[in-house]
Parts: structure tokens; sequence; C-alpha cells
């Protein structure tokens, strides 16, 4: 239903009670009578005076005859009035009788004129009560439309606007085209929808961006470390004072460059587990490769590595070697113990220096974000290799565990033999 054709229906029927109302405000109570037929009454019963006992009725009209003592002489039915009081009550006509030239009584024809005003205020009543019925049903009607075609979709709308500002972009608004918010409701879907394609493509950037970030800072750190290890070698057997300045100078800028990737890095840490992590299978020849790498200060002999299909990835377990390595030489810089063996389906990897290890209830905590040991007072550092390092770790279905060893601090890193689960 429409509204227009909604707003007609009630404007008619408001005019046809309007109209019953003035009709009967405007109609007369009174019911007059005909003037033959009371006469024809009148002269039947003066003629029939001395006989009313016998007496007919010779018109329509309904009367009673009474003598001058009140005495109901004749009536043409029961139920007429008895009395002049009565006749006067029911606003009946009152005539006088004549006989002989006096008068010898009354008549009283009955008045219909309550009756017809009884009658007319029912018929009145029933239209009024008719038109607000239907005004009701026509209300009802239009509250059920409303419900479905305003309300339900308004409230559809609103939680889907919710639901969006909330960041749930894949639940689809259904369309209905049948109601006034069907144009605004694809609308509205197709906003989600680029809303959805274009969080998807942010996304994207900015794992894309952190993903570059945490390889620069990787590949910047490594030969960084190195030139300074170089240096330090060539700062310590230079022969004059001018080139050990020299070798003083790049390990300074060495430390600077190590200290401003590690801030860059460290700005990225929060949102780390967007980093793509890609395991793939391995030969596990390559660990020694990877592990040479790492030990850039040849602290460590690196042993025969047992011929397997590991399931790694080789840019994050290289990370995580460097880390460990690293982590020795920072706080330890000692001699490196490295052992490498099969484990039922795991390749174990353990890295362990001899620099006495930490205090045991300081164990669990190395691997939390920003926490670091004792020993490590006045030592340049974040607190997030072995962070890092154990997030890799997990993602490629392995494991690393730090543990108090026989010498010193022991790193276990345990890597998925390929097609295990």
């Amino acid at each position: 239903m429409k509204f227009k054709a909604f707003l007609t229906c009630m404007a008619l029927i408001f005019l046809a009670e309007i109209s019953a109302l003035i009709w009967f405000a405007n109609t007369s109570s009174d019911n007059l009578q005909d003037a033959v037929e009371v006469n024809d009454a009148v002269q039947s019963v003066q003629s029939d005076w001395n006989s009313i006992g016998t007496h007919k009725n010779v018109t329509t009209l309904d009367y009673t005859v009474l003598d001058m003592d009140g005495n109901v002489l004749f009536r043409t039915k029961s139920g007429l009035s008895k009395s002049v009081n009565e006749a006067v009550i029911n606003r009946d006509i009152i005539l006088d009788i004549e006989a002989e030239g006096k008068t010898v009584g009354k008549i009283i024809i009955h008045s219909t004129s309550s009756k017809s005003l009884v009658d007319n205020r029912k018929k009145n009543v029933s239209v009024i009560v008719f038109a607000a019925v239907v005004q009701f049903i026509m209300c009802a009607v239009y509250s059920v439309y409303l419900d479905r075609a305003v309300i339900r979709p308004f409230k559809k709308l609103e939680g889907f606007a919710e639901s969006v500002a909330g960041g749930n972009l894949d639940i689809p608004l259904k369309m209905d085209r049948g109601n006034i918010f069907g144009a605004f409701t694809e609308s509205f879907d197709i906003m989600r929808s680029e809303l959805k394609k274009a969080r998807i493509a942010e996304a994207k950037a900015n794992a894309s961006k952190k993903e570059l970030v945490a390889k620069l800072s990787h590949d910047i750190r490594t030969p960084v470390a190195s030139i300074k290890a170089a240096s330090e070698v060539g700062a310590a057997i230079a022969e004059n004072e001018k080139s050990r300045q020299n070798y003083t100078q790049i390990i300074r800028q060495s430390d600077r460059i190590n200290a401003l990737v590690t801030n860059l890095f460290s700005a990225t840490l929060e949102e780390l587990q967007q980093l793509t992590v890609e395991p793939a299978d391995m030969e596990s020849g390559k660990l020694f490769e990877m592990l040479a790498s790492a030990d850039y200060f040849h602290y460590a002999e690196i042993p025969d590595v047992p011929e397997c299909l590991i399931y790694a990835d080789k840019l994050r377990l290289q990370q995580v070697f460097d880390n460990i390595f690293a982590n020795s030489y920072k706080y330890a810089n000692t001699k490196i113990d490295v052992e490498i063996l099969l484990k039922d389906d795991r390749l174990s990897v353990k890295i362990e220096d001899f620099g006495g290890g930490v205090p045991s209830e300081e164990v669990p905590i190395l691997k939390e974000k920003f926490k670091r040991g004792k020993n490590s007072e006045n030592i340049e550092g974040a607190g997030l290799g072995l962070y890092i390092s154990d997030c890799f770790m997990k993602e490629m279905g392995g494991e690393l565990v730090i543990e108090n060893g026989r010498n010193g601090l022991a790193a276990e890193i345990s890597i998925r033999l390929s097609g295990t689960i």
C-alpha cells in the first residue's frame, strides 16, 4: 500500500464520518403526524362515542381514548400512554373529543418521534463505529507495511553500519528492492565491498613494508657486524696511531649503524606476526653454510650435518642462527659448541657458549619481548633477538628452547623434517 493511497482512503473515511455527524445533528427529533389521519381518528372516535367499546380504528395511527375522569376507554394496542401525564412525557398529541356540543373525553395519538430518534442514533453510531473499525484495520495493516518496508530495513542498515564501523567487512547486506531503502541498501553494500578491497590492499602494503624493513635489518646487520669484526682485528694489528684511529672510527660508525637498524626494526616489532614465513622443503646440508655465515667470529666448529630433508624458511632460519650467535658474542664472548642430531621427526641444532649461563629464575623470560638478563647491564640491546627467533620457529612448526647447559647458556633449535606433522 502506497502512502498517497493510504492518506486518500483515510481522508474519505474521515469525510464520511463528518457527514454522518452533520446529518445526525440536523435531523429533527420530531416526527410530524399526518393531519388528515389525525382528523379521521378524531371523527371516528366521536362518531362511535356512545359505542366506544366496539370502536374500530380506521387509520394507521395508534391512539388511546380517555373519558373526562382519565379512564381508558379504548387503545389500539398495549403499551401506549394511559394518561395525559404520560402523553406529555412521550410528546404524544392530545386532542379533545366532543359530543353533543361538549367535551366528553380525550384522544391521545401516539408519537413515534422518540423511536425515530433512537433509530437514527443507532444508525449514526453504527456508521461511525464501522468507519472507526475500518480506520483501525487500515492503520494496523499500514503499520505492518511500515514495519516491513521501513523499520526493519532501517534496523538492518543500522546494524550493518555498526558492523562496518567495527571492522567486519565480510558479511554482505541483503538487498531488497521492494522497500524504500532498496537503493540505499545496494549503495551501502557497494561501499562495504570497496572498503574491504581497500583494507586488503592496505594490509598487503603494510605487510610488504614491514617485511622489507625486517629483511633490510637482517641484510644490513650481518655485513655491518663483519665490518666491525674486521675493523677490530685491523685496529689490534695497526702499525701506527693514525691507522688505529681510522679503524676505531669504522668501529664507532658500525655501532651507530647497528643501533639505527635496531631501532628501525623495533618500530615494526608490534606487528611482526604479519611478516611472511614460508617454510618449504630444504636439504639439511645447507645448514652448514647458514651456521658458518652466522658465526662470523669463527668461535665455533661446525660439525657435519646429518643428511635429511627439513621443512623451514631459509631466510627466517638464518635470522634465528644470526640472533643466537650474536647474543653469544655479546653476552659471553667465549668459544661456542655446536651439536647437530636427528631426534625422531626433528633435526636438533644445539648451540652452547661457555659463559656460565644465567640465573635459573631468568631463563623463562629470555624469550619474552624486551626482557634481558642481569648480565646485560651496560651492553647494548633491546631484548628482541630470542623473542623474534621464537616467533619464527613457531611459524615453521619447530621450537626454540633456551636453558642453562653444562658450560653456559644453550639454545636448542628443533627443525621439522619434511613430511612430518
